[in-house]
């Protein structure tokens, strides 16, 4: 089912439902823009998908509405490229305003600064005293005209110097300053390693205007609703601290401190309008919720804005384009993954759910008016869908699906489910069964932990799971403990932890699927990236009796190496209480040492410029293998990153997934 048979569902619904009139088209946009790939059936066996269907890279993302509403600008990839596209809503004239192949340079995310001009932000791998480095660039672009990309920010010179520091990270935005067209405001470590000022820039010239003076330990800053300086965020060995300005006094003042690790966090997430309430995520009967606290008085009183009992609140702070406020809250456990406490946003949000039933309708973009909107529209667990919306015609118009390929008709879906781990303990996991398996025949089955480990996983579409299902093979995310989402306690499970119970989570999770009926026992396999890449490979050389095989894609395999390496590096002593120092310790859980152990077969995809988790993690752990005659495959990704962002590694890792999964499995 492709795109308009997708709306063709959702305009039935509507008359079925004679909820309120709203008319769906396809857009002209879209057409405009590319058009979608197609591949011929014969290509493959019947149910199941070619590659590029899961391993694309999604056709469209990041769209956003000009503050006027005028204007529509959006992500594009196709054939492995990532356009950024603005697109006339009236005339239908689009045009491309910046382009890469995501090998020499990823385009992060992008800002409308006003009406005109665009800020991007640009990521690309480097290296820094020959050491091996990420850095980010801003750069703008006026939507009019035949401008071209130019630099954001400039230093005053292009190397390293005591006068002007060649910044390593270009891009943190503190204000798109309100009410101001012509300029922003930009923290930026020019005259200080490591302490960044904020400086107020030019979108027309490279004029800057320093507002606020670097501080010791100061690493980050935020602005009121009004363009002030007003938060710091310092860091200070193992010690989080925030000072604020006081309106009143001007002078900066202490706010919160605690010990990473030993304490709950506390997050900065906003200002309201009102520049003397703060919102923050704290901790909230085991859970993190959401607090304000007003600055002119006690701040260490909060007043409780939203809390969920269940799971902690790790979104961003939503705000009204039109008034300037808070409205609400992302919420990965929301219906449509948005918490509003705005009755105006509550009420458009109950509108669209009527008009679009049965799906999750996520606003992601307002022009400043509130009468121009872009949607993302799920149905179960599909891509979404992205509509541009028009409140005075009431009506839609659909841009694309994310992948184009994918529809119910051919898409498993996640399951929520629950299983107890050895000691007692509830881990939420969620379960893909292949679309089919008609029979109720335990099948072949894959145990996909996830990175982190502090993250977790959502329900909603997943590609990786997806294709292993499209495979025939039943998949299991289990939010171990060391998971985010789950209280400061269950998180706290992962310091000093890698390979001890949360290892054993997932020796659980094959246990449960085996309890189930859903697996086949003898047939069980671990697959994961970054921190699951890593688990992977601990449970074959420590749970061998129940994973007969093991895929690694950009894991860690030596906790010695990252304690080592983390000397280069500002967060050291972090690193050193996240893991501990004890590297005997370290050693007996890390899979480079315990290579001995290992009889399953082993394949390990590494990225060429993987900046998070260096290749020769995987390298190693190869040579290591291969030198105890060991059944090892290694693939290496040219110029590949940690996130799989070029598409072309993205379909190598799939294929070879599928080749080493059919041989073992």
């Amino acid at each position: 089912m492709g795109l308009k048979s997708q709306i063709k569902r959702v305009k039935s619904n509507i008359l079925q439902r004679n909820m309120l009139s709203m008319r769906i088209v396809v857009s002209a946009l879209y057409l405009l823009c590319f058009a979608i790939p197609t591949f011929s059936s014969e290509t493959t066996a019947p149910g199941k998908l070619p590659l590029e269907a899961f391993g694309s890279l999604p056709v469209l993302s990041q769209v956003q509405l000009a503050p006027n509403g005028k204007h529509l600008a959006m992500l594009r990839n196709s054939e492995g490229n990532t356009f950024l596209l603005v697109a006339n809503i009236e005339s239908m004239e689009s045009r491309i305003l910046a382009s890469t192949d995501n090998q020499k340079f990823k385009i992060n995310w992008y800002e409308w600064a006003n009406n005109d001009t665009l800020l991007i932000s640009a990521r690309f791998p480097t290296k820094r005293y020959r050491i091996d480095v990420t850095e980010t660039r801003l750069l703008k672009v006026s939507i009019s005209g035949d401008s071209e990309l130019q630099a954001a920010y400039k230093s005053r010179n292009s190397s390293f110097s005591d006068d002007d520091h060649f910044s390593q990270f270009q891009d943190n935005i503190v204000s798109l300053l309100p009410g101001d067209d012509e300029h922003f405001l930009l923290a930026v470590d020019a005259d200080i390693p490591n302490r960044p000022s904020v400086y107020k820039l030019s979108l027309k010239n490279s004029a800057r205007k320093k507002l606020q003076q670097a501080k010791e330990d100061i690493h980050d800053w935020h602005a009121d609703r009004q363009g002030r300086v007003r938060i710091g965020v310092g860091l200070d060995d193992t010690r989080v601290f925030y000072i604020h300005k006081n309106l009143q006094t001007e002078e900066w003042e202490s706010l919160w401190e605690y010990q990473i690790f030993d304490a709950p966090d506390i997050d900065i997430l906003g200002f309201d309008k009102d520049p003397n309430q703060l919102y923050i995520r704290a901790l909230h009967n085991n859970r993190y919720a959401i607090f304000k606290v007003d600055l002119s008085k006690d701040p260490q009183m909060k007043e409780l804005v939203y809390a969920d009992p269940h799971y902690d609140i790790e979104g961003r702070l939503l705000y009204s384009r039109k008034t300037g406020n808070a409205i609400g809250v992302t919420h990965g456990e929301a219906e449509n993954g948005r918490i509003y406490w705005d009755q105006s946003y509550q009420d458009f949000q109950r509108a669209l759910d009527k008009v679009l039933p049965n799906s999750a309708n996520i606003i992601i973009s307002m022009s400043s008016d509130e009468r121009m909107y872009v949607l993302l529209s799920f149905i179960d667990d599909q891509p979404g869908i992205y509509y541009v919306g028009n409140r005075n015609t009431r009506q839609l118009e659909a841009l694309s699906s994310q992948y184009p390929l994918l529809d119910e008709s051919n898409l498993s879906g996640k399951a929520k489910v629950q299983y107890k781990t050895q000691d007692g303990l509830t881990i939420e996991a969620y379960l893909t069964t292949p679309l089919s398996s008609a029979s109720s025949k335990p099948l072949p089955a894959i145990i996909l932990p996830h990175g982190g480990p502090m993250a977790r996983d959502y329900g909603g579409f997943d590609w990786l799971s997806e294709f292993l299902a499209n495979r025939g093979y039943v998949v299991l995310q289990p939010n171990f403990r060391g998971s985010s989402g789950y209280g400061f306690d269950f998180e706290q499970a992962s310091v000093q932890g890698w390979g001890k119970e949360m290892q054993r989570d997932l020796k659980d999770a094959a246990d449960w699927l085996v309890a189930q009926k859903l697996a086949l026992p003898e047939r069980i396999c671990l697959v994961g990236a970054s921190y699951g890449g890593y688990a992977a490979l601990m449970g074959v050389a420590t749970q061998g009796e129940t994973f007969k095989c093991a895929a690694s894609i950009n894991g860690v395999t030596d906790l010695t190496m990252i304690l080592r390496e983390s000397r280069r590096y500002t967060n050291n002593k972090v690193v050193k209480k996240q893991l501990g120092e004890d590297k005997g310790q370290l050693r007996a859980t890390s899979p480079l040492h315990l290579a001995d152990k290992i009889s399953a077969p082993i394949l390990l995809i590494h990225g060429e410029e993987d900046r998070v988790v260096p290749v020769k993690h995987s390298r190693e752990m190869a040579e290591e293998l291969q030198d105890l005659d060991k059944n090892v495959r290694y693939v290496e990704l040219p110029k590949g990153n940690h996130y799989l962002e070029i598409e072309a590694n993205r379909l190598t890792t799939l294929r070879e997934l599928e080749t080493f999964l059919s041989t073992y499995l």
